[in-house]
């Protein structure tokens, strides 16, 4: 925290501007030594969060023309002294301002080095600092609302109130161990349990929230399936609107996974078009193979195709095993060419799952097979503005831990057991609320592992 930081902010590429950051003690004091107005007035305290045109010299030699923001403390955005130089966005430029920096006395930040110091600083919680990576990489409306709604603390808010009403029956409970002989007399156990409970909806209500709100941040992780040359190249490309596979008429041509991301009515899929799954002596596809059937295994949903104007052979009843017991969407692709398997040889050995017959050469069905997505994963009944929703499988973790312990807490104060045994549970159940926000003590390996998915300049 003593060093000054600094770091380029804005993707590197060709582009209108780019901007470089600074943060830290000497940051103000870095900033002066490498830009010069163009009217040459001292840089005062009246610069103070105004923009600033001028040029970046390395001593007589001209780096940019640029526009300068001095930020003085604690107005900014890690709390801290920060200079931002926007540059002309060329590879080159924002490299060399960024050089000049280091040379000067700063230190290359770290992977979301400056929302650390955010956080540690105060001006952001930890719910809210993992939101802004979630805004960062927003692909749908909807995961964008539900990412702004937390930065702007509303899951910080709820949890608060959950950790001040589990402090007051925390409360409740030790004074009744510290001032009464056996700490069960003065308890009014039928007030601890019915707020406990109450208590206990609450969370799972906050809980029940983590499927849909995994889907609005992640997206629907769907592996398309099936064996070589029935179309699942095809299906990428139509619900792309692109050609972004190679589709040829030779078996195997796909052997490594394509991954791409759609957004359909605000379902957003993370699609990946894997190897056809058949028996090889190809090495290379072979290990595709080996790929698509692990990916299969996590997949949130299974698009399975299967060639209808073929009877199924061997490989396509192993497909059919690997489906069953899975959220699957079956395509009967190249009906244009007619129909051979049925509907009913497919329920018959994997049960009743949605069967739609397609042709990826006239788009036939592609509509169907979108609606149908949408239907499996509907989001429509949460309100992105208004309703708190947990996204985060570490915030999910600490509620269920902190519900588990705050339910065994309950069930020893209806058993009887020692007061003392369910005053342990009950601020165990209030730490790990604390720990979504960071309000109790964090591990440094847990706060490294949030920020390290951050880009180095935010």
């Amino acid at each position: 925290m003593d060093k000054t930081i600094a770091a380029i902010s804005t993707s590197i590429g060709e582009a209108g501007i780019g901007i470089v950051r600074m943060s830290g003690k000497t940051a103000i004091e870095i900033g002066k030594s490498v830009f010069v107005p163009a009217n040459n007035r001292e840089i005062s305290d009246d610069s103070n969060r105004k923009l600033l045109y001028g040029h970046i010299y390395d001593g007589d030699t001209l780096i940019d023309e640029v526009l300068v923001a001095f930020m003085h403390a604690p107005y900014t955005y890690t709390k801290e002294d920060m200079v931002e130089i926007y540059t002309h966005g060329s590879i080159v430029s924002v490299k060399k301002v960024l050089e000049l920096l280091l040379k000067r006395g700063a230190d290359i930040a770290e992977r979301g080095e400056f929302t650390k110091r955010a956080f540690l600083n105060g001006r952001l919680d930890l719910s809210q600092a993992e939101a802004v990576i979630d805004v960062i990489k927003a692909k749908t409306d909807s995961s964008y609302k539900q990412s702004i709604n937390q930065l702007k603390g509303g899951l910080k808010d709820k949890i608060s109130s959950l950790r001040n009403s589990l402090m007051e029956i925390l409360m409740f409970v030790e004074v009744a161990i510290n001032f009464s002989e056996d700490g069960q007399e003065e308890l009014n156990t039928s007030k601890v349990i019915k707020d406990g409970r109450m208590l206990l909806e609450e969370m799972s209500e906050l809980i029940n929230t983590s499927n849909k709100g995994k889907i609005i941040r992640d997206g629907v992780n769907t592996i398309i399936l099936g064996k070589p040359n029935v179309g699942k190249s095809s299906l990428l490309n139509n619900l792309l609107r692109e050609n972004r596979a190679i589709v040829t008429d030779v078996p195997g041509t796909t052997r490594d996974m394509i991954e791409e991301f759609i957004n359909i009515n605000e379902v957003a899929i993370r699609l990946v078009d894997t190897a056809g799954i058949r028996e090889t002596d190809d090495i290379v596809e072979k290990i595709g193979v080996e790929r698509s059937l692990e990916l299969s295994e996590n997949a949130d949903l299974i698009i399975a195709i299967f060639d209808i104007s073929n009877e199924l052979d061997e490989e396509d009843h192993k497909i059919l095993e690997i489906i069953k017991d899975k959220k699957t969407i079956v395509l009967l692709n190249k009906v244009d060419l007619g129909s051979i398997v049925a509907k009913e040889e497919i329920e018959n050995t994997i049960g009743e799952v949605r069967i739609i017959e397609t042709s990826m050469n006239h788009e036939i069905g592609i509509k169907e097979l979108e609606e149908s997505i949408v239907e499996l994963f509907y989001l429509g009944d949460i309100n992105m503005d208004s309703d708190i929703i947990i996204s985060n499988s570490r915030h999910e973790k600490l509620l269920r831990e902190s519900k588990q312990s705050l339910s065994d807490a309950i069930d020893a104060i209806e058993s009887g057991i020692p007061i003392d045994c369910a005053e342990v549970d009950l601020r165990n159940s209030w730490i790990k609320l604390g720990e979504i926000t960071g309000e109790s003590t964090t591990p440094e390996s847990v706060l490294d592992k949030i920020f390290s998915e951050f880009c180095i300049g935010k």
